[in-house]
């Protein structure tokens, strides 16, 4: 059976080295070459990070992750366990042969692996871009064949290899399922045709403003041009410029808009569940958590909800002192351990650096120089390197929760990292690593409607949305229910969004630089 195949894959080789294919002996060869060391698809990933919404700057990361994993397989282990020789390359005309011969084993083709397992990667998050990619995927399995450097068996072990390392890391990091709109709780809303009566405050400051040509105050004004957007500036103060515009928006529809990142968000839910406003979440941060689990994730996503009156219920986590003085609200996560240190060094260092360097080199920091925290939970004594509540039950479970199935569930997530157990930072690593974290002694997570912790004498900070503030000795956890109306789109979105893209498209190519109005 072996030769039989053998056989079979030298006569297609020999076929496709004698096919003569109109054009394809300009594109092949050049597209093969574009491939080599992941170049093309690395450049794929870095236009899907640049020009792509948060789906697919997580496609792009899978993708590379993909390949990543897909190239080590390849090329450290299955190509030197084969030790196949590459073909003869005499019948493939010289015009078509790269410049300079592989050296490696022929089996399995590392760049149809590398590329099954990066389109693979992107189409598990991105269906539609994975689509789009897929054609330049198949041309490059291909083309190794027909520059004469594979066998067709190659190229069809290796993008079998490629697909199944992309569905590996579905095992570490589960792909953010798409939105289900039916699933929330629904209630009205003030449908505000054109956004009149909107008050939206755009924070300058959060994230990396939004991808596109227009700053997202002018892109608000596009979509909904009855809005009115106050833009906070560098010198102005958030609170006062949310404060102002709960009252404004009082005057008006009693409608409040936020454009910015979490901690933005965490801020302006907090005066709109106060004044009992529906809020509208444009989601212009870096992670836009709360926006994507409303369903936003694009300013057009949360303008048709806006124009339409749809909204879900939200609930608002609560954290007050030991003597029940409020110290802060979110609407995601609350931490104490690593995170809060980690986002302190970091913002020292994103001056430097930049955020997601910054990001980096804190964490390596964070991890050799962390201590254990001695507190108590519900009143029992507990040695923890982390706190971790969510906002609701968050999925995956594990240390790296990425979304949220519903938004009034009444409930905080509860995960912890147990210090008191030789080598905990080792032993969470490789449980995490080895995708065993639910079975490891030093993790373990719970769903409760409130939380005491007390002892908190070594806690110097507690970390919320993605900002920190100084912690006191007691902390009370809980959750003030179903106490937003957030407006969130119920339809199919897909006409929708083309239109509004369309008409934004034709009123900015129509309108004057820097002059719109």
């Amino acid at each position: 059976m072996r030769k039989r195949l053998s056989r079979i894959d030298r006569r297609w080789f020999e076929q496709v080295a004698s096919a003569r294919l109109a054009g394809a002996e300009r594109v092949l060869p050049a597209l093969s070459t574009a491939a080599n060391h992941g170049k093309l698809w690395f450049g794929a990933a870095a236009t899907l990070a640049v020009a792509g919404g948060p789906a697919a700057r997580r496609a792009a990361r899978r993708g590379v992750g993909s390949l990543a994993l897909a190239s080590l397989a390849t090329n450290a282990v299955a190509k030197y366990a084969v030790r196949r020789s590459r073909p003869a390359s005499g019948g493939v005309p010289l015009i078509r042969r790269p410049s300079k011969a592989p050296w490696t084993p022929s089996f399995p083709s590392g760049h149809s692996a590398s590329a099954a397992a990066f389109v693979t990667g992107v189409a598990l998050e991105a269906p539609r871009y994975g689509a789009l990619l897929a054609p330049v995927a198949a041309a490059v399995a291909f083309s190794r064949v027909y520059v004469g450097v594979h066998y067709p068996g190659d190229v069809l072990a290796g993008c079998a290899l490629g697909v199944a390392a992309a569905a590996v890391t579905c095992h570490w990091w589960p792909p953010r399922p798409a939105y289900v709109r039916n699933g929330r709780t629904r209630v009205e809303a003030p449908a505000l045709a054109r956004g009149e009566g909107l008050v939206v405050v755009v924070n300058s400051g959060s994230g990396k403003g939004v991808p596109g040509r227009l700053p997202a105050s002018e892109h608000l004004r596009l979509l909904l041009p009855g809005a009115e957007v106050v833009v906070r500036g560098a010198d102005d103060d958030l609170g006062e410029v949310l404060d102002k515009a709960v009252v404004r928006a009082g005057e008006l529809a009693g409608v409040l808009g936020v454009c910015g990142g979490d901690g933005t968000v965490s801020a302006a839910a907090t005066r709109a569940a106060s004044a009992g406003l529906p809020l509208a979440v444009f989601p212009g941060g870096t992670l836009n958590h709360f926006a994507l689990d409303a369903g936003c994730a694009t300013f057009e996503d949360t303008a048709h909800a806006v124009e339409y009156g749809e909204a879900v219920r939200a609930d608002l986590a609560q954290v007050s002192d030991g003597n029940g003085a409020h110290v802060t609200d979110f609407v995601n996560t609350f931490s104490i351990g690593f995170y809060p240190e980690l986002v302190e060094r970091r913002e020292k260092l994103e001056g430097r650096l930049g955020k997601w360097p910054a990001a980096a080199v804190s964490l390596v920091r964070v991890l050799r120089d962390a201590s254990p925290l001695h507190i108590a939970i519900e009143g029992r004594p507990r040695t923890l390197w982390l706190l971790f509540a969510g906002n609701g039950h968050y999925l995956p479970d594990g240390l790296a929760p990425s979304h949220r199935p519903h938004l009034d569930d009444g409930l905080l997530d509860i995960r912890t990292v147990d210090a008191e157990a030789r080598f905990a930072r080792t032993r969470l690593a490789i449980s995490a690593l080895a995708g065993a974290l639910g079975q490891s002694h030093v993790y373990a997570s719970e769903r409760v409607g409130s939380l005491t912790l007390t002892a908190l004498t070594q806690v110097p900070l507690l970390a919320y949305d993605g900002e920190t503030a100084p912690s006191p000795d007691t902390l009370h956890l809980t959750k003030s229910r179903a106490a937003l109306t957030l407006y969130s789109p119920s339809e199919h979105l897909g006409e929708i969004r083309q239109n509004l893209r369309t008409a934004t498209t034709a009123a900015r190519d129509s309108t004057p630089p820097f002059h719109l109005r």
